[in-house]
């Protein structure tokens, strides 16, 4: 029994016999309810007392309450007895008259422990109010799901101590029930608007009736009446409900009198299954299946049975006039929508079947009506559109492509709108929305007035076009520029040979000559140099001979190998160099190929006088080094571009020395290689140029650095072959050969080499490797293997530079590949090592 919070009740001592004097005051004493079973009842053994003994505070509430005509109830004392008036007599059912002046907890005790928290809320001196709140009560005998709005407010007595507690009530079931219901049927009625199958249908009510009446199941059943049978295609069970036992049952195993009920379209309603003279024959099907309450509404066509919706509860349930009008709506609602879903799914399936040739076409297809509406428009349209259907059809093509209008793709659809024949346009797209890019449209005249357009997305190919157009563009200019700058030292050789062919020319001028030839060869050896660099590197032939560098280092060796230029130009280099080492790991050749590059651009396109500025610092672990100039500048389109092959801003008179537009995409892939990176940025024309390489730092000390060479030295006087089947290349390099004061042999054939070689034992051997009969590789291999020339030292010349040109001449015997025309320094550092002792006796 509850007892917290509540203090000692009062014990009333017992009136005397005979009539209370509580009632007989009242001027209604003799009316009936409440207020008549109070009078009559003999109070000399309650536990309350006789009225007479009531405590003011308790007598004044009893008043108040019988005086309400809202149902009121007061709970007093320690089992809070309950006194109320006729309103809620009625409201309380079955539980009235034994309820009065019983405890509260034995009343109500199917809602006791739901109540109990508001209960203590009020003996604790608070007034509680709740609106609609859903208490599942029997007050008539089995459960229901009832709605209330009341309020607990505390009883004290004279010292101020509560001791009880009285309730002011309204049932709002019906109310709550009506707004809950109607909100159901709208949202039922929009769920079974948008479904798209008769299964889905079902899915939809069978849930929303077994949620809403707290149901076991909920079944729809289709019969199959000449048989006698039905079977359960579908069926909502709540959680922790089995399904039933078999997909099909005959009428006979529940009772055959239920499906007369059902064939005549009437609302079967069970509320115990146990206690109906229609089930009580058949306890053993309906323990086994679990149904205590059945509710079903049937489904009649043409007078026959077809199919009913039975909703099942597992202990006896008492359905409400609410209940069964909430469910027969809901059954007919669900009739209609499967009818209208089957209908829908036949329209759609025809309809599927004609758009299903369409909707598998690999381009775009839509129908325009007679006034541009279109009416239709394939998965790969809406695609290439970025559209979805209900942004399409429907909608006016003009309004909703407003930007083809006065385009030749505007013009195109007009036409054969009007003049009934086919058209074809390729229509580059505007900017919209980010996207850009070219459709081909085709539209063809139809029998309804209107047209059909087949379109398809053809930037892939119109880019493919540019970009061999540009490439064809790029690759004639290429050409032109290399006949440019290959007939620009051509003319001076061929005049200086000219001038030395006289013959009639002084020693200075023969000297003057000389010069203007070597340098010109220069000049084409490096135009060569850029090429086969360039193909190596794209190729990914290229090995880096890394190692620790010191990037100051490289700067200077790149600026002495343009100082000449400079000094021809007037023009002033500054340098912005930090004290401290700023190492890398890097192939120094390649590095000062890099710096040199850009350093010869920043000479080539700087005017006369001018200043170049050269910085490097270390950021965040890295090497910046920058190349600022006061040149001729870049405009945008050559900076987007500047690094690719071939790219050259539009030559001009001024400048002559263009060069190949190799040099800054060879830069681009040489420092990638070593791990940074290369970007250029410039004003604007005439403004200048910057050109900033990125390279990763490395932690090596100075005592790795590599130390500058040493000078080289002549060596001693050696006995050299020189092998070549091209006369002119065989006779100046043995001139050259001479000047450093060795003994030189020449020949052109390699089978006579051989003899020769036999005779003259050579201490090294000159070889070119495309040589007739057999080539310098075979050759090698032959001296190699003949004791007279086993101790020689084998060295390639030969106008193969790729990397497996190197490898092939080292495994044939070669110790050393050099690449045409030959450096003189290098080859005389070569030389220099080799010693006439290793001649064999």
């Amino acid at each position: 029994m509850h007892r917290s919070k509540l203090c000692s009740g009062v014990r009333p001592t017992m009136g005397q016999s005979g009539m209370p004097a509580f009632f007989p005051n009242d001027p209604v004493f003799s009316s009936t309810g409440v207020r008549a079973l109070l009078a009559a009842h003999d109070w000399r053994a309650h536990p309350l007392g006789h009225p007479d003994s009531w405590p003011p505070e308790l007598a004044t509430a009893v008043r108040m309450s019988l005086d309400s005509a809202f149902p009121m109830f007061v709970a007093w004392g320690a089992e809070l007895r309950l006194l109320y008036n006729d309103a809620y007599a009625a409201l309380i059912g079955d539980k009235h008259p034994a309820a009065l002046g019983e405890p509260f907890q034995q009343v109500w005790s199917e809602i006791w422990s739901q109540l109990l928290p508001i209960i203590d809320t009020a003996l604790s001196g608070k007034s509680a109010f709740f609106e609609d709140l859903p208490l599942t009560m029997q007050r008539r005998g089995h459960p229901e799901l009832t709605y209330f709005t009341f309020s607990y407010s505390p009883l004290q007595d004279g010292k101020g101590s509560v001791v009880g507690m009285y309730c002011t009530a309204i049932e709002t079931t019906e109310r709550v029930q009506a707004e809950r219901r109607a909100a159901l049927e709208l949202k039922l009625s929009d769920a079974l608007r948008c479904a798209s199958s008769p299964t889905e249908v079902l899915a939809m009510a069978g849930a929303l009736l077994g949620e809403e009446l707290g149901l076991t199941r909920a079944i729809y059943a289709e019969v199959d009446d000449a048989a006698g049978t039905f079977t359960v295609p579908h069926q909502w069970v709540a959680g922790g409900t089995a399904t039933l036992s078999r997909a099909s049952f005959a009428f006979d195993d529940f009772g055959a009198t239920l499906v007369d009920v059902l064939r005549a379209g009437e609302t079967l309603v069970i509320d115990d299954v146990f206690i109906d003279p229609r089930c009580v024959d058949f306890p053993t099907r309906y323990g086994e299946e679990r149904i205590g309450a059945a509710l079903a509404v049937s489904l009649v066509r043409e007078g026959k049975l077809v199919a009913f919706l039975t909703l099942h509860h597992a202990e006896a349930w008492h359905w409400t006039p609410g209940e069964i009008r909430f469910t027969r709506e809901t059954a007919e609602r669900t009739w209609a929508a499967m009818e209208a879903a089957r209908a829908q799914a036949a329209l759609r399936a025809e309809r599927d079947r004609s758009r299903y040739i369409f909707d598998t076409i690999v381009e775009g297809f839509s129908l325009i009506a007679p006034d541009w509406t279109i009416t239709g428009m394939n998965a790969e349209g809406l695609r290439i559109c970025h559209k979805t259907a209900a942004e399409v059809v429907g909608r006016n093509h003009w309004e909703l492509f407003p930007e083809v209008t006065g385009t030749n793709a505007g013009d195109m659809l007009y036409r054969v709108m009007e003049q009934r024949e086919a058209g074809a346009v390729e229509y580059r797209l505007p900017q919209i929305d980010g996207r850009s890019g070219w459709n081909e449209i085709r539209a063809f005249p139809t029998q309804d007035g209107g047209i059909a357009v087949f379109f398809r997305e053809i930037t892939d190919r119109k880019r493919a076009e540019e970009g061999l157009r540009m490439a064809d563009q790029r690759k004639d200019e290429f050409l032109a520029m290399l006949a440019h700058e290959l007939r620009n030292p051509l003319a001076p050789i061929s005049a200086a040979a000219m001038l030395l062919d006289i013959g009639t020319l002084n020693e200075t001028r023969v000297r003057q000559s000389s010069a203007i030839i070597g340098r010109q060869v220069r000049h084409m050896t490096r135009l060569v140099d850029d090429l086969l660099d360039v193909s190596r590197v794209t190729s990914g032939l290229i090995e880096l001979d890394r190692g620790p560098l010191d990037m100051r280092a490289i700067v200077d060796e790149a600026v002495e190998q343009v100082r000449p230029q400079l000094m021809a130009r007037r023009q002033r280099l500054a340098l912005h160099l930090p004290n401290l080492p700023l190492n890398v790991l890097g192939d120094r050749a390649r590095l000062v190929q890099v710096l040199s590059n850009l350093l010869g651009n920043a000479v080539k396109y700087s005017p006369d006088e001018g200043v170049i500025d050269v910085s490097a610092q270390a950021v965040d672990g890295r090497i910046e080094l920058a190349i600022r100039d006061e040149g001729i500048g870049m405009e945008r389109e050559l900076l987007e571009r500047a690094f690719d092959l071939f790219a050259q801003a539009k030559r001009s008179s001024d400048r002559s020395q263009g060069g190949l537009g190799l040099g800054l995409a060879l830069v681009r892939n040489l420092v990638e290689l070593h791990g940074g990176g290369v970007a250029c940025a410039s004003a604007g024309l005439g403004l200048g140029s910057t050109f900033t390489v990125t390279l990763p730092l490395a932690a090596t000390s100075a005592a790795q650095l590599p130390q500058a060479a040493a000078p080289l030295h002549g060596g001693e006087k050696l006995t050299l072959l020189v092998v070549d089947d091209n006369v002119d290349a065989a006779t100046t390099l043995a001139m050259l050969l001479e000047t450093l004061g060795h003994d030189v042999y020449i020949e052109h054939e390699s089978l006579r080499a051989i003899e020769l070689a036999r005779s003259a034992r050579p201490d090294a051997c000159l070889l070119d490797i495309g040589l007739p009969e057999i080539d310098g590789n075979e050759l090698a291999r032959r001296l190699r293997a003949q004791p007279e020339t086993a101790h020689s030292v084998l060295i390639a010349v030969s106008g193969y530079g790729q990397e497996h040109d190197r490898h092939q001449a080292i495994e044939a015997g070669f110790a050393h590949h050099l690449v045409k025309p030959v450096e003189i320094e290098r080859l005389a550092q070569l030389l220099a090592t080799v010693r006439p002792a290793a001649r064999a006796a």
